[in-house]
Parts: C-alpha cells; sequence; structure tokens
C-alpha cells in the first residue's frame, strides 16, 4: 500500500500500530534488552516514537494542521544503492552476474553463473552491496552469494574457524575456506567492513555466484550485481575481513521439524584466533522464528552476543556493530548458534504446517546461519584492543559522573 500522504495512510492506522508496537517496522528485529545494543546502520524507533504513534492511533489518527506538515522527501521508485542512499556515493566497481529467466510455475532453481572481475590494479575493498539487477527480480530472487575465485592470493582463505575435531573438512568448514566478498538476502542492505579491515580484490579474479531463485506466479528475469567501494589510496588497510556462516545447526543430527510443531536446533564454531565480529545477520527459510549467538569463553564464561526472538522472512536484516561495541573474543571462545523454528499456523509466513520440514536449500526446507565479518587478531594486537577499549570505557565514565557532579 502507499503510506506517502495522510488520506492513504489513515486506513492503515491500525495495521501501522501494531507493526510499530511489535518492532517489526522499522524492520529492526533484534532484542533490545540483550546483547550488544550499538550498531552503524540503527533504522528502529526509540520506545519514545513508538509510544508517540501508539497513542495517535488511540486518539483516532488525527491528521492536525496540513500547514505544519514537512515537504515530502524525493519518491524512490528505482532500484537504488541503500550505500549510496546513506551517504556513500556510488560504488566504484559494478559486477553483474548474467540473468536467468524463471517461468511462472517451476521448482526452485540454484543459478551460478561466473562473472569477471575487470581491474588491471589491486583494490581494497571498504564496503559490498548485493542486489538484483532490476525492481522485478527482486520478487524472485531468495539469496545471492559472491564467490570470490582466487588469483594467487592464499591470505583470502578463512582458516580461523572450525566445527570440531571430529568433522575435518566437514561442510560448515568447507563453506567457510571459500572466500564470500559477500552474502545478500531478501530484504538485507550492504556490509560495510571496520576501519582497517577489508577485502582484496586481486587482477585475474573472478565471482562465482550462487543465486536461489523461485518461482512467484509470472515469468521474470533478472540476475544480481555487486557494488563494490573500495579504500583511497594511501588508506589500505591492514586487516582482512572474512564473511562466515555460522551453523545453527548440528550436522551429525541435522533438521527435523515435524508437522504443526516448534523445533530448535544448535550449532558450534571455535574461534581458533583472537577475533573481532564486526556484524550478524541472521538466515532461515519460511520456518525461522528466532536465533540467538552466545560466545562460551576459554574460562566457562558466557556472553550473548545478540538475540533475534522474532525474525521475519521478508527482512534478512544486517545488524552492522559499533566499532567500539563489535565483540572482541579470545582464541578458543566456541560461537554458539541456537535456532528455533514455528512450522504451526501461528507462522504467517508457513506455506504448509502440516508438511514435515528438514534441512535443505529450498525455500519450503529449512536451514540456520548467523552470517558474520569477522577480523583477526594477535596476541599483541588483542591485548592492545582490550587496553584500548577499557581506556576508553574509564573516560567515559569518568565524563558521565563530572556531567553528574
Amino acid at each position: 500500500m502507499s503510506l506517502i500522504t495522510y488520506q492513504e495512510a489513515r486506513p492503515w492506522a491500525r495495521s501501522i500500530k501494531e507493526r510499530v508496537a511489535t518492532r517489526q517496522m522499522p524492520p529492526w528485529h533484534i532484542d533490545r534488552s540483550v546483547g550488544v545494543q550499538h550498531f552503524k546502520n540503527d533504522m528502529s524507533l526509540s520506545d519514545d516514537q513508538v509510544e508517540t504513534i501508539v497513542r495517535w492511533v488511540d486518539a483516532g489518527a488525527p491528521q492536525g494542521d496540513p500547514k505544519d506538515m514537512p515537504a515530502p522527501p524525493p519518491l524512490v521508485t528505482d532500484n537504488g544503492w541503500k550505500g549510496q542512499k546513506d551517504g556513500f556515493g556510488a560504488p566504484d566497481l559494478v559486477v553483474k552476474s548474467s540473468e536467468y529467466t524463471m517461468p511462472a510455475e517451476h521448482q526452485d532453481v540454484w543459478y551460478r553463473p561466473m562473472s569477471d572481475i575487470p581491474i588491471t590494479e589491486s583494490h581494497w575493498v571498504k564496503m559490498v552491496e548485493i542486489r538484483p539487477t532490476n525492481m522485478k527480480s527482486r520478487k524472485i530472487i531468495h539469496h545471492s552469494i559472491a564467490y570470490l575465485v582466487l588469483n594467487n592470493d592464499p591470505d583470502a582463505v578463512n582458516q580461523g574457524t572450525a566445527n570440531g575435531p571430529d568433522r575435518p573438512g566437514g561442510p560448515d568448514d568447507l563453506v567457510n575456506r571459500r572466500p564470500q566478498l559477500m552474502e545478500w538476502a531478501i530484504g538485507k542492505g550492504y556490509d560495510l567492513f571496520r576501519p582497517g579491515t577489508g577485502k582484496l580484490l586481486v587482477p585475474g579474479e573472478k565471482i562465482s555466484w550462487d543465486q536461489h531463485i523461485h518461482a512467484i506466479g509470472e515469468e521474470v528475469t533478472g540476475g544480481s550485481e555487486i557494488g563494490i567501494w573500495y579504500y583511497k589510496k594511501g588508506e589500505e588497510p591492514k586487516k582482512r575481513s572474512y564473511l562466515i556462516g555460522f551453523t545453527g545447526i548440528d550436522r551429525t543430527k541435522m533438521l527435523d521439524i515435524p508437522p504443526n510443531s516448534m523445533a530448535m536446533t544448535e550449532g558450534f564454531t571455535v574461534l581458533k584466533e583472537n577475533t573481532l565480529i564486526e556484524n550478524f545477520q541472521p538466515h532461515f527459510h519460511l520456518r525461522g522464528k528466532s536465533m540467538q549467538v552466545e560466545a562460551i569463553l576459554p574460562d566457562g564464561g558466557k556472553q550473548v552476543i545478540s538475540y533475534v526472538g522474532n525474525f521475519n522472512f521478508n527482512w534478512m536484516t544486517n545488524y552492522i556493530y559499533d566499532d567500539d561495541a563489535a565483540p572482541l573474543l579470545p582464541k578458543g571462545t566456541v560461537i554458539h548458534v541456537s535456532a528455533w523454528y514455528d512450522n504451526t499456523k501461528a507462522n504467517k509466513n508457513n506455506p504448509d504446517p502440516d508438511q514435515w520440514v528438514g534441512y535443505g536449500d529450498r525455500t519450503v526446507d529449512e536451514m540456520a546461519h548467523a552470517w558474520m565479518n569477522v577480523t583477526y587478531f594477535t596476541d599483541a594486537e588483542y591485548k592492545a584492543l582490550l587496553a584500548e577499549r577499557k581506556a576508553k570505557t574509564v573516560k567515559t565514565t569518568n565524563d558521565n559522573e563530572r556531567q553528574q557532579q
């Protein structure tokens, strides 16, 4: 529906209240009571803003004085870059996949073409964003992953995690060792890497696409493209950022969701290096309900990093942590991902609660990943970062105490 004018919005007042009060809209579903609460891309409303909207609806949604209304912002109708909208400018490079024509009715398709990266010198990347190639293709592309086909750059391969000694080289380890520029899914924005970190593109490399496409009842032609923002010359980072899909499923037990039921799985990944986690993006299919990421520290302590308790399949929101709030964890930490599923009628996204659901790549199957970009640090670097954060915390505390006096 259109919500541009008061006349258009007024009939939807009750729905607006419900979506805002339950924090489904704006699409920022992370729990506000646990874990990291400071983000670079926070689009959520404050408690006061939510209460203002609720009071307005409860009062009958009055219009107020039209003369007090600000001019409407320009209407965006094109397939624009969210990074450009957020002030980062246009991407320095755009790499497109070829396009696929999906019939109106068809089984899910995994379209995996290859694209050259047209560069003649190496570039460090500070931000990436994937989008469907046109507005209509946003309806058919569930997710798109841009893998890097390397050209003599072994440091691009992640070696800092493991999923257990009993499964060396198992499926999760192998996937996380395949360098990824970005994973995109419905409703996601961009990946913005922490200052001093990034990904390196080398001449002669290619992008191998993995695009999950599903039919929507009409024929649509489309593909994916990735926008790439460079670091300026002389500002190149010293650290690599690695994209990892931390699993929420124990591969020895897999996934078994009976009809008309709830279910829960969990997965464990060991950090072999001192690690800073830059962002969190939970990924499910239609039965996904909740996901929690917890750090189990080497001393046995536990720390909840983030929790999304009301996942929405239509918004695979990426939560980018503020630099000073991004979790900094010692080597030996275990990342524990817990995932909950709702295969009942209460789940509005559920196409058929009478069906058994197992693990799989189709939209009607299920999976659970916590997509996170990570950076690794030596012991000396890790200690220096901890000391830097401690000093900032002490300064902030002292400043607050002086203001109160």
